[in-house]
């Protein structure tokens, strides 16, 4: 077997306070099972040596945390359903893949299609990101999903975007917004005029929106300022919104 192991900490007489599993080189299907028999005895999981390994934290419920160190694979936190993932490293493609709630905070960049789907919860990056993240987030009975992105982004952030909020700290790549027709993304950086998708509408934000930015400038200096060494400006001031022009701004493309 390449597994190393799961130990577990004494919490008290019920159940124990935390586990640590280590993975190596584990496949990922025995790795998942690991993982959930530890989620199973404790309500914080700490996952060591994670090599690529999918699906960690998939379906995970409200109460439950993931502390990841390593690089874990695709679809981590797919259909995740609450609690909270942090990962030291860098993560790969489609973390929170039709996500409904909970948290996941990466101290390192992530790969393509990060939130695709997404429809509640938050995910923090601490620098760049792959292509196509935020595809299809959408708002959902009531949720709001939110992904903050530290650095600079591939193509395609926000394409066919129909909800939710996304914030970039750093430059987009080309294709922004590609079919976005709902809910926003927050820019540090102005798009020329030329730049801006047919269909939507970049504006300088306003108080109500400073506020919204403002707090989750806020809660990103919480997860990473040790990191970075200092904290970035939190007053969200000079950051404009890119928006769809009205609730069907491609109507003209096609026939009545």
């Amino acid at each position: 077997m390449n597994k190393i192991g799961t130990v577990c900490a004494t919490g008290g007489p019920a159940e124990p306070a935390a586990c640590s599993v280590t993975l190596g080189t584990e496949h990922f299907t025995e790795a998942n099972a690991l993982v959930r028999e530890a989620l199973e005895r404790a309500d914080t999981v700490e996952i060591r040596e994670a090599f690529a390994q999918r699906y960690l934290g998939c379906g995970m419920p409200s109460g439950k945390t993931l502390l990841i160190h390593g690089v874990p694979g695709n679809d981590m936190a797919c259909y995740m359903d609450g609690g909270a993932i942090e990962v030291f490293g860098n993560a790969q493609d489609q973390i929170g893949n039709t996500m409904n709630g909970g948290s996941i905070v990466v101290h390192g960049r992530c790969g393509d299609a990060a939130g695709y789907g997404m429809r509640g919860g938050t995910i923090f990056v601490r620098d760049g990101c792959g292509w196509r993240v935020g595809i299809h987030m959408k708002q959902f009975e009531g949720r709001c999903p939110i992904i903050v992105i530290g650095g600079d982004a591939g193509s395609f952030l926000g394409e066919y975007m129909a909800g939710g909020i996304i914030v970039l700290l750093g430059k987009p790549g080309s294709y922004l917004a590609t079919g976005m027709h709902g809910g926003v993304i927050y820019m540090k950086h102005e798009l020329a005029c030329a730049d801006v998708p047919r269909g939507l509408v970049q504006e300088p934000i306003d108080e109500a929106d400073e506020a919204v930015v403002g707090r989750l400038l806020i809660e990103y200096n919480e997860h990473f300022s040790h990191d970075l060494g200092g904290s970035v400006d939190a007053s969200a001031t000079g950051f404009f919104r890119l928006r769809p022009a009205s609730s069907r701004p491609y109507a003209s493309m096609y026939a009545n």
